[in-house]
């Protein structure tokens, strides 16, 4: 059993910026490929970013060159850092955890509660 916990969401003016965090805890055995998710209302859950143990980086196209993920593997910690962000940037952001695939989110085995993220025009 594996428990994430996410911060930094927030109100943020477009261009403004936010970092998010997202800490595990519990019975970690193998965090492969960690990632971010997000959800606007009425839209499907789409990946944002992963990042797997060798620190190789996926972006969705929507947020290359604006967004930045990393991870602390010794606090067991990935990160987003979104900068210019956009008010087509709002929506829940879900921290996500692949126990077991390489390089790319597979099947999520945990999730995170969701940080809301607002940006406004």
């Amino acid at each position: 059993q594996v428990q994430l916990v996410e911060s930094g969401g927030g109100l943020v003016q477009a261009g403004g910026s936010l970092g998010l965090s997202c800490a595990a805890s519990g019975s970690i055995f193998s965090l492969n490929v960690m990632g971010w998710y997000r959800q606007a209302p009425g839209k499907q859950r789409e990946l944002v970013a992963s990042i797997d143990r060798g620190r190789n980086t996926n972006y969705a196209d929507s947020v290359k060159g604006r967004f930045t993920i990393s991870r602390d593997n010794a606090k067991n910690t990935v990160y987003l850092q979104m900068n210019s962000l956009k008010p087509e940037d709002t929506a829940v952001y879900y921290c996500a955890v692949d126990r077991f695939s390489i390089a790319r989110i597979g099947n999520v085995d945990y999730w995170g509660q969701g940080t809301q993220v607002t940006v406004s025009s």
